[in-house]
């Protein structure tokens, strides 16, 4: 069974090293960006330069680096899902030595009355994916230690949001009704697919983790809405309030 993937009694067989030999310190913090439009923004408005990459069978993934306030900003487009992404941060701190992650993107609103108009802080993510076991002890949430963090800059910028709960799913054409309605009743506020795999792994190695979201699609029962994802995925106030909050962090 899934739970049963926590092994903190043997050694991994696969390590890092193996893969990218020795570990390379070369900046401190990293964005994680999902949108390919906020990516090919920050390409071409920055004198980027390229300080690493992943290697993946069907395509290495550039990580690349720039100037801001006097320190070098790493960032890189990572693939959806949590399995990818949690295992993306792993590589990317031992390839630049990143520690303190900045994540954001689109999620599905469970209750619009609450998110409309707002950003979402995830406070809880509810492990409905097979990372997370892995790097953390079964249990239904995993805690998203600097919430209460970007609450406080979030109020220090006057930026409208809402800090909650959050459902990690791996497969997004089986929300159902029910489950839809059960996760609700916990609390959750929203549905995406990376926060609790990453928040798993950034616990596990001791990264800082800094993950805000933007409600674009609607998860009603008989009135789904999607009309705002792109916006939600795309627009670049999120990068905006990204490296205002690398100044604090």
């Amino acid at each position: 069974m899934i739970v049963d993937s926590y092994d903190m009694e043997s050694e991994p067989i696969l390590n890092l090293e193996s893969v990218y030999g020795p570990k390379n310190y070369l900046t401190e913090r990293c964005l994680i960006l999902f949108s390919e439009k906020i990516y090919e923004y920050v390409l071409s408005h920055y004198e980027c330069r390229q300080i690493a990459e992943v290697i993946a069978c069907n395509g290495n993934i550039p990580i690349w680096a720039f100037q801001r306030n006097g320190q070098e900003i790493a960032f890189y487009l990572t693939p959806v899902g949590s399995a990818l992404a949690g295992s993306m941060t792993a590589e990317v701190n031992h390839l630049t030595g990143a520690s303190k992650f900045i994540m954001f993107g689109s999620c599905g609103s469970l209750d619009q009355r609450i998110t409309n108009g707002k950003f979402i802080i995830p406070s809880q993510a509810y492990r409905g994916e097979g990372m997370s076991y892995y790097f953390a002890a079964p249990q239904d949430y995993i805690t998203i230690k600097n919430a209460d963090r970007l609450e406080q800059i979030f109020t220090q910028l006057h930026l409208p949001f809402v800090k909650g709960k959050v459902w990690t799913t791996d497969c997004p054409l089986r929300e159902t009704v029910n489950l839809v309605n059960k996760r609700k009743q916990e609390g959750c506020i929203a549905v995406e697919m990376e926060v609790a795999g990453v928040q798993a792994v950034c616990d596990f190695y001791g990264f800082e983790l800094y993950d805000f979201l933007a409600a674009g699609d609607v998860l009603e029962e008989g009135n789904y809405q999607v009309e705002k994802l792109s916006d939600a995925n795309h627009n670049l106030d999120k990068l905006q309030i990204a490296l205002r909050i690398l100044d604090r962090v």
